[in-house]
């Protein structure tokens, strides 16, 4: 894992920590995330906190920790396997949360070394690295003064905004689109799962005569939000929307 150069919060001693101060460091980073994710989804009625990726489902989730040039947090839950090696694992609980923790860095995943962040985070890179396919959230966190609780509680809040607010727009969308209800079943789980192409196809299938959807389906790189905005959209947006009547109902 790269070694921050300055103390993390909670402070510690002056220089930089050792791999048990960085390993405890981005635990309580983690916790405090999930912290700021569970309290905000606290607000929720109670059908929208359960539909929320990080909290639907049930059983423990599980957070890789990955130490390239930046520091990757990525939560699954992708089955990682039995401990190997070099691999360190904790454990974090909360009320309706649970995780466990696992470090990875090149000596432990080789692959790892071969990844070029010189310029932007690798996120593809990481991902696939770990044989990842899925993934409930994916967040960089700077080492040092990034690795903070304060920073993790507003990465933790705009998370769970931002998956109240996903969850929201598929239920205004499945509303809208008579027949097309298991489409817009399956492009929820595309978007838990974290699969942006799956999302925008997907999409294109439910308003394929959107221009704005077919234009993010075929790109190569579509942008999950803004796929569900645009079929949201096309479907009349959140407020102020009466359904169209019968081409032989219509004046």
């Amino acid at each position: 894992m790269p070694e921050p150069q300055d103390t993390p919060d909670p402070a510690g001693p002056s220089g930089p920590p050792g791999p048990e101060g960085m390993r405890t460091a981005v635990a309580n980073y983690v916790t405090a995330l999930h912290r700021a994710y569970v309290a905000q989804a606290d607000t929720f009625p109670p059908a929208a906190r359960g539909r929320m990726p990080l909290l639907a489902g049930g059983g423990t989730v599980r957070v890789a920790a990955v130490g390239v040039r930046n520091l990757h947090l990525l939560a699954t839950r992708e089955d990682l396997g039995p401990l190997r090696g070099q691999e360190v694992e904790l454990t974090g609980e909360l009320p309706g949360l649970s995780w466990t923790l696992r470090f990875y860095d090149p000596v432990v995943v080789p692959a790892l070394g071969l990844i070029d962040e010189s310029v932007a985070p690798g996120y593809g890179e990481v991902k696939h690295a770990l044989g990842l396919s899925t993934v409930i959230y994916h967040v960089v966190a700077q080492p040092g003064s990034g690795l903070t609780s304060h920073h993790a509680g507003h990465v933790g809040s705009g998370l769970a905004s931002g998956h109240s607010a996903a969850a929201r727009d598929f239920d205004t969308i499945r509303s809208r689109v008579r027949g097309r209800e298991r489409l817009v079943d399956e492009l929820v789980g595309a978007a838990a799962a974290g699969l942006p192409r799956a999302q925008a196809l997907l999409a294109r299938a439910i308003a394929p005569r959107d221009d704005a959807v077919a234009a993010l389906a075929d790109s190569p790189d579509p942008d999950p939000d803004a796929v569900r905005k645009a079929l949201l959209a096309s479907v009349g947006g959140r407020r102020d929307w009466t359904p169209r009547p019968p081409a032989e109902q219509a004046p």
